[in-house]
């Protein structure tokens, strides 16, 4: 199938593999940013293809992993509200909050669906006046644009019991976070080929220049990954730091200008709380005020009680790439998929259910 099995091509791996290892002369620590490509490297086996001086580390990639606690919190007292249907992707239902999760409504009879868009619920509103209709938005500025159209939309046919619980995440304010720790530990980055093809690659210029730090746009077959290594070393071991865009067939520097004249339209750039990482200056989006009567933050008033994480869970230290699963005690024990404690395993995209799902570790009895 082309574009995707010339990008599987295990010769085509091969001998990119076998250029990083002539490539590389020092020890580089590069951190992929989309939970995607962290589930390629797993599935596919491509640390083990890399020489031992490069060192993968996992980052904050995962929409669902960091979603701030007090939002699930904020979800799980909004779906448990009589005249309610709450609507989520099938991960958020998982995720754990300070004292149970979405799972936990439903079972106890509150009217939580799993939709597949946001077009879902828009339907489902139409189709129950009498409720109000609540979708959990989240993501990064991938997911955004289809979010803003449905609440484009809602207004512009006046159906008045559809509303955002926003919990939208953007990618250029957190690498500078995680840069500006003081225990940072990346020297280059794979940039979110996904991301990238809404918002484009010339955003990501100042954090180069800033930080003097390669950041290479890549995709998310093995060879995009394998290839998007090879340019962060080229860029490391000649001592130069600027984007390069590995990911062209989908990626243009402008990215999709229609994409972003809706967010703009719809949502404004507001400070974000992000699961493990606190908060974040401009790094998130909220609902505009013009469409402030679709936002359930606003409309639904919740009693905030105190969040509690797990005391052993160590998902914050793993976005940072400061640690791995490997370093948690309850990984695979108190700690599995179906069982999560934090949500990097919860999540399909999360780093932790990727070393479950892939045995990239060995569970200790």
């Amino acid at each position: 199938m082309k574009y995707l099995d010339e990008f599987r091509n295990e010769v085509q791996a091969s001998i990119l593999a076998e250029r990083i290892k002539r490539a590389t002369k020092h020890s580089w620590r590069i951190m992929e940013v989309c939970g995607g490509q962290t589930h390629t490297i797993m599935q596919y086996g491509l640390q083990d293809l890399l020489p031992a001086e490069i060192e993968l580390l996992h980052g904050p990639g995962c929409p669902v992993c960091v979603t701030g606690l007090e939002v699930i919190d904020k979800a799980i007292a909004i779906a448990s509200s009589k005249n309610v249907i709450f609507c989520s992707y099938g991960d958020m239902l998982r995720v754990p909050g300070s004292r149970s999760d979405l799972f936990d409504v439903k079972a106890a009879g509150g009217d939580v669906r799993i939709v597949y868009s946001p077009l879902d619920c828009l339907k489902i509103a139409a189709e129950n006046p009498s409720k109000q209709v609540v979708f959990f938005a989240i993501g990064f500025e991938t997911t955004a644009p289809a979010n803003a159209m449905a609440v484009k939309q809602a207004k512009r046919t006046n159906l008045d019991n559809f509303y955002l619980l926003v919990s939208h995440v953007t990618v250029p304010p957190v690498i500078r976070g995680l840069m500006d720790f003081s225990d940072s530990r990346v020297q280059g980055f794979l940039g979110p080929g996904h991301v990238c093809s809404v918002m484009g690659w010339g955003q990501y210029e100042e954090l180069s220049e800033r930080y003097k730090i390669p950041i290479v746009v890549t995709g998310f077959e093995p060879v995009d990954i394998l290839e998007g290594i090879l340019k962060v070393v080229h860029q490391l071991e000649t001592g130069k730091s600027f984007v390069e865009n590995q990911y062209s067939r989908a990626v243009t520097k402008q990215g999709n200008a229609a994409a972003q004249a809706v967010l703009d339209e719809v949502f404004v750039v507001c400070d974000q709380h992000w699961r493990g990482l606190g908060l974040i200056p401009k790094s998130g989006y909220k609902l505009s005020p013009e469409y402030a009567s679709h936002d359930a933050d606003l409309v639904f008033s919740t009693n905030a009680e105190p969040i509690r994480e797990s005391s052993i869970c160590i998902s914050g230290d793993i976005l940072k790439g400061i640690r791995k699963p490997k370093d948690c005690p309850a990984f695979g024990r108190e700690c599995t998929p179906e069982q999560p404690l934090g949500a990097t395993m919860v999540s399909s995209e999360g780093t932790c259910a990727a070393y479950f799902r892939y045995g990239r570790l060995e569970i200790c009895s």
